[in-house]
């Protein structure tokens, strides 16, 4: 049986008396796929920086591998990926150096990294451009080689902060084997995004998130059976998260106006 490899217990952060994330319990385990779903502003982001240890919880705690993000950060560090959304990179270097500082940064022998790099990189199709400057690389490319720096230590645990902004469908898809293959290796992938289409084809199990709170938490499958009703999953987001008014509310205003 799979360990849990994320968890949070009752992970809360406040702004002044404000909680942005209220409350948090979440369990994933290695050789899943994990989605973290909700609207803009819901939290999703400030939860992922917790996991990571770039952000410190009001109360609660997080777990990576079972060692603590906050109080055991080095060995919880040292296992874990983060990949954000406009990820950040340094533009006069070539991916080759790039994947090099990486390795370094994680004291990987250098020939493991060269090895390991040649392999990431052909992977995601960057082999033939390695040696070039990364200011000249689109954003799919650059979002590529930001995810190709997190591997280069094989970690347990990755988080991915909407993953799949600006890319093309087939570097999109390209991502979604590649997460498939380390949830099969025995990874634990958590992924936020508000792409419901993609968390569908993707996910094993998927965690809303409102306001802060998780309101709903299981399989696509699982969430059809509790919502009661055999709609896809932007179906149940929506009505879980009470966005359907505003659908409803903008389809009135459209009856009215004509």
């Amino acid at each position: 049986m799979n360990q849990v490899l994320i968890k949070t217990h009752q992970l809360t952060k406040r702004y002044g008396q404000v909680p942005v994330v209220n409350q948090l319990n979440l369990e994933v385990k290695g050789g899943e796929i994990f989605g973290f779903l909700g609207p803009n502003g819901a939290g999703k982001t400030t939860t992922i920086k917790m996991l990571t240890g770039l952000m410190e919880p009001s109360e609660g705690e997080a777990y990576i591998c079972g060692y603590n993000i906050t109080k055991e950060s080095t060995q919880a560090k040292s296992l874990l990926a983060y990949v954000p959304d406009q990820p950040k990179l340094y533009g006069k270097l070539s991916a080759v150096e790039f994947l090099n500082l990486m390795g370094a940064l994680y004291r990987i022998p250098k020939d493991v990294t060269r090895q390991r790099s040649k392999q990431l990189l052909d992977m995601f199709g960057l082999s033939s451009r390695a040696d070039e400057l990364l200011e000249g690389y689109s954003h799919g490319m650059r979002q590529k080689v930001v995810l190709a720096g997190a591997l280069i230590h094989q970690p347990k645990v990755i988080l991915l902060d909407e993953p799949t902004v600006g890319l093309d469908p087939a570097s999109a898809r390209l991502l979604k084997d590649v997460l498939q293959e380390l949830a099969n290796q025995g990874a634990a992938v958590f992924v936020s995004t508000h792409i419901l289409e993609i968390a569908e084809r993707m996910c094993h199990r998927v965690g809303i998130l409102k306001a802060g709170q998780l309101i709903a938490q299981g399989s696509p499958e699982e969430l059809r059976q509790n919502v009661g009703h055999g709609g896809s999953l932007e179906d149940i987001f929506l009505e879980l998260t009470g966005s359907h008014e505003n659908a409803e509310l903008i389809r009135s205003l459209e009856g009215d106006s004509q």
